[in-house]
């Protein structure tokens, strides 16, 4: 099974604008990557009509990846809070269907970093909540052919969501054509007893995949078993765009944010680089002869 292989455009800027995704998709294709990651880091900072013509004359599959920064809530929020959050999604998905993507991923719950214990009755509370102010915006995503992909994230940036099992028990009600779910190779290393079961239990709901390193680095300078990764996909018939998501440290809002304090790499291109060159010769290894 061959997957196109992305990358998003935090590896190197944050935010994405009109200005900068023209060199970024440029270098981008001219590594050889097939896709690429577009963040939403506020509507307005990006048009999707120019985006999708730059992305046509490149040949890039494009994937809407959305950022839940300080104020974006859907639970545990005021009233007005939750619904500029679903007005962010929607808006997000209308990006998404006119530069032509299928997918928006990301940890759509609560701010990126805000973190609190639960009881369970505090935990079913939030749940409830969740699904409440997933309903109309999954409504839309489904009117409109696009799927959100919602990313459990690690401990130490949520308390919500941090399994594909929390996940599936979470949005079962909403799983479907508008709802799957986005994993990512470094939560998951953090989070899941097994990577490969963890990815075999999201089964039909895995709708993006993002990979890195195990500390955010390249795509195999790492410990993660990547072959038994890509069995893990192939067993759940996973096809679509395997997505390099890291950053770049040389932005302070996006380092602080992601928690990027040294070099991830030799350079922000060679850290692209050498996961792409690494994915494609699992992936070519896979190949029928």
């Amino acid at each position: 099974m061959t997957r196109t292989i992305g990358v998003n455009t935090w590896v190197w800027a944050s935010p994405l604008t009109d200005e900068n995704l023209p060199a970024l998709a440029a270098k981008a294709a001219g590594m050889g990557f097939g896709a690429i990651e577009l963040p939403v880091e506020s509507p307005g900072d990006w048009s999707p009509e120019h985006a999708a013509e730059v992305l046509a004359e490149h040949r890039l599959a494009p994937v809407v990846i959305g950022a839940m920064g300080p104020g974006r809530n859907l639970v545990a929020a005021p009233g007005s809070e939750v619904v500029a959050t679903q007005n962010y999604l929607v808006q997000c998905i209308r990006a998404a269907e006119v530069v032509g993507a299928r997918v928006v991923a990301g940890p759509f719950t609560a701010a990126t970093g805000r973190a609190w214990r639960m009881d369970d009755a505090e935990r079913g509370d939030r749940v409830a909540e969740l699904r409440a102010a997933l309903a109309p915006v999954v409504r839309q995503a489904v009117d409109r052919g696009i799927r959100i992909a919602i990313e459990p994230l690690n401990r130490y940036e949520t308390s919500l969501l941090n399994t594909v099992e929390q996940a599936l028990d979470a949005l079962e009600p909403l799983l479907g054509p508008g709802l799957g779910l986005a994993l990512d190779s470094y939560h998951l290393n953090i989070e899941e007893r097994s990577i490969g079961d963890a990815i075999r239990l999201a089964g039909p709901h895995l709708a993006h995949v993002q990979v890195c390193g195990n500390d955010r680095g390249a795509v195999g300078d790492d410990h993660i078993d990547w072959p038994a990764f890509l069995d893990a996909l192939d067993d759940v018939g996973y096809a679509d765009v395997l997505g390099v998501e890291s950053f770049t440290g040389e932005n302070a809002t996006i380092a602080v944010a992601a928690s990027v304090w040294r070099p991830l790499a030799a350079s922000q291109d060679a850290l692209a680089e050498r996961s792409l060159r690494h994915l494609t010769a699992l992936e070519q290894e896979r190949m029928p002869r």
